[in-house]
């Protein structure tokens, strides 16, 4: 069993105001950290990987389709694998959360 702990792992700000930190990555799955400041937002992209969330602290919008998607502390979401996507921060609270990858996104582009 691997055990990756956030405080032995350095955060990746990946865009401005947009902290990532990668977590333990298996032979499916990957699981990964995200932080997001009040009023930044992660831009449009997508990957080939299947991605399921949690939001713990703060409500971040989700853009899928020109549609705006409140997540909320506690909510979970899934986006398939090729499916363009937006995250913002419009509130005034700091968004954190988790994100897992399927197949496993170990090494992401933000690392390079």
């Amino acid at each position: 069993m691997d055990v990756v702990s956030d405080a032995d792992v350095e955060a990746v700000e990946a865009v401005e105001g947009v902290f990532l930190t990668q977590g333990a990555a298996g032979e499916e799955t990957s699981i990964q950290r995200f932080v997001i400041e009040p009023g930044e937002k992660v831009p449009t992209h997508d990957h080939p990987h299947e991605q399921i969330g949690v939001v713990t602290e703060g409500t971040a919008t989700f853009v899928v389709d020109d549609e705006d998607l409140l997540v909320e502390p506690g909510d979970t979401y899934v986006i398939p694998g090729d499916e363009p996507h937006a995250a913002l921060n419009r509130g005034d609270e700091t968004v954190v959360g988790y994100d897992i990858f399927s197949p496993p996104r170990a090494n992401p582009d933000w690392q390079d």
